[in-house]
């Protein structure tokens, strides 16, 4: 006879045993009801982890011959996803042409919390946001990347988390017109996938091989230098053993994104010889004409005189000696398109800074040679008490909060002094398109749209590219500038940085961000109103380019603005030779077309 205790404890494990049954069902249900959302996205901006899933699964995207075009591939999933990867298809045309899938970038999107947002960003979402990208292979072999920290695939995708993958495509200059398309798979390790179809219009115009933009953002491998030297004294890492791989590397990096890199600094310096003369040898006018032909250099930054003349009022004579030893390199270079440029001082903002500028820029002025001045400041000083420096300065770089059009663009229409323009931390109110991760990625691309509204043919970063020195692991710390210790400094997230260590991910060099991407973008979209410009028809550009980049304080917030601009002017330059040349009524600030 079973007592009422073991018949009451037998009720409740029988009990507990159908509760238990009923959940390993439910979870297996669950499990097998598992959602993969995959979606798509052409738009520039970024996609948080919290972020839902989107609507739109297929691509369409037109770009011009020697152009790169990105789109991201988005994920989520309400259960964990084991073994994500990307597997890319050709894109074929009707005639048989290829767009080949060994021919694109694969990257995985790696995320950084931000809890406290960028200095002044009033509107910063906390969360987990996309920067850096995870090479699917070695940017320089194309081979399989060893074991390391962080890897792109096979990714594991946890439950509820929104994770995204870069494909950078690109049309070669012999690629044929038309329409191409094919399928994208996104597969796992249980067998799942999902397809992603892919239709590329190439248009029938191409960018020009050396870039129109001038851009000076700093070499990421002297950077690099200073960094892993700090890093291997603290005992923390060695420095790369192979430094011309790395420099190469880096080179061939910022030229796939439009942006000019800078050879060694010992690989381009002038000579002196025991007579006191200034001499580029010329194995190294050799190498620079290589590196320019390679990396498609617009601009190069010489060394400041002073590292030769001591006062450039009292040593006049070896100063003109120096400049000379310039022009002879720039002759025997014979590449007509590279400016060549002395960077004098960096914001001068004071009366002392003032004085300093004049000294040395007024003779390098004055003699008209190949180097030119530049100088980090508005035509208009901020005191009246400093004088000013017209007569001292050939290119002007104001901050995109301190350009002002009847100043910098009047020397700019009047004198023909060319105008570039740099950003740094959050200067100016009301707001310029400031560069950090937490402000939307519009603000990259709209910078170049801006830069022509304005005439400019310039752009500098006040950081550089890798600018990590104040962090542990740039990979998870963002707060790359003004980084206090007793964590009560102004946030700047990102600051300086447009590139990542890429040791974390196997190899020595650099990985890209989102926002390299971005601003490429707009650099390519510059491409386009300067084509038009250059067969007359500046007036239907400038219709497409005003609505969205009216001045540096006011532009389109939409990212799909940007995408029907660009295909209204790439269906401008399509049309070109079918279109009224359009007389210009107003006085647009743009330079004079070279004759």
């Amino acid at each position: 006879m079973v007592s009422p205790l073991a018949e009451v404890l037998g009720m409740w494990w029988a009990s507990r045993t159908v509760l238990v049954a009923i959940a390993v069902v439910a979870a297996l249900a669950g499990a097998a009801r598992a959602d993969l959302s995959v979606w798509t996205l052409t738009e520039t901006r970024h996609v948080l982890r919290d972020d839902p899933a989107g609507p739109t699964k297929d691509v369409a995207l037109g770009l011009a011959r020697n152009e790169w075009r990105g789109f991201q591939i988005l994920l989520r999933s309400d259960a964990p996803v084991k073994g994500i990867n990307i597997v890319p298809g050709d894109l074929t045309a009707p005639d048989g042409a290829v767009l080949r899938a060994s021919d694109a970038r694969l990257y995985r999107q790696h995320q950084m919390e931000l809890k406290v947002g960028t200095y002044r960003n009033k509107d910063f979402r906390p969360g987990w946001y996309p920067d850096p990208l995870i090479p699917f292979d070695h940017p320089m072999t194309r081979k399989a990347l060893p074991e390391a920290r962080l890897k792109a695939v096979p990714f594991d995708l946890p439950a509820n988390e929104t994770h995204g993958f870069w494909v950078d495509l690109y049309a070669p200059m012999d690629a044929k017109p038309g329409q191409y398309q094919g399928t994208y798979r996104v597969t796992a390790s249980d067998g799942k996938a999902a397809e992603v179809p892919v239709t590329v219009t190439v248009w029938n115009f191409a960018l020009p091989v050396v870039p129109t933009l001038v851009t000076a953002f700093g070499s990421p491998a002297d950077q690099m230098r200073g960094y892993y030297a700090a890093r291997a004294k603290a005992g923390k890492e060695a420095e790369p053993t192979e430094w011309p791989a790395v420099e190469d590397h880096c080179a061939e990096e910022l030229s796939r994104h439009r942006i000019n890199a800078t050879p060694p600094a010992a690989a381009v310096a002038l000579k002196v010889l025991e007579n006191g003369a200034f001499v580029v040898p010329p194995e190294q006018i050799m190498f620079f004409r290589m590196f320019i032909d390679n990396y498609h250099i617009n601009a190069f930054q010489v060394p400041h005189p002073a590292g030769a003349v001591k006062d450039p009022d009292k040593d006049r004579e070896r100063l003109m000696a120096w400049l000379k030893a310039w022009d002879r390199a720039a002759a025997e270079l014979a590449r007509p398109h590279v400016v060549f440029y002395v960077y004098l001082k960096d914001e001068p903002n004071d009366l002392e800074a003032y004085d300093y500028v004049r000294s040395w820029g007024r003779p390098i002025f004055q003699a008209k040679g190949a180097v030119k001045v530049m100088v980090v400041e508005q035509a208009k000083p901020q005191n009246a008490d400093w004088g000013d420096l017209i007569g001292s300065v050939n290119i002007w770089c104001p901050l995109f909060s301190l350009y002002r059009e009847d100043y910098d663009g009047d020397r700019l229409m009047t004198h023909r002094e060319p105008l570039w323009t740099y950003t740094a931390l959050c200067q100016g109110d009301p707001p310029s398109p400031w560069w950090h991760i937490d402000w939307p990625l519009m603000n990259y691309r709209v910078t170049p749209w801006t830069a022509w509204q304005c005439g400019m043919t310039g752009l500098l970063y006040w950081g550089g590219m890798a600018y990590w020195n104040e962090v542990g692991d740039p990979w998870t710390d963002a707060w790359t500038y003004g980084h206090a210790k007793d964590g009560k400094g102004l946030v700047y997230n990102g600051e300086g940085t447009l590139v990542y260590p890429a040791r974390a991910v196997g190899y020595d060099g650099i990985v890209p961000s989102l926002r390299l991407k971005a601003l490429r973008d707009g650099i390519e979209d510059y491409e386009y109103l300067m084509i038009l410009r250059r067969v007359h028809l500046e007036p239907q550009a400038d219709d497409v380019a005003e609505p969205l980049a009216a001045s540096w304080y006011e532009w389109e917030k939409d990212p799909a603005a940007f995408e029907k601009g660009r295909r209204a002017l790439a269906d401008l330059i399509l049309k070109k030779d079918t279109l009224p040349r359009i007389r210009v009524k107003k006085v647009r600030h743009h330079p004079p077309i070279p004759e």
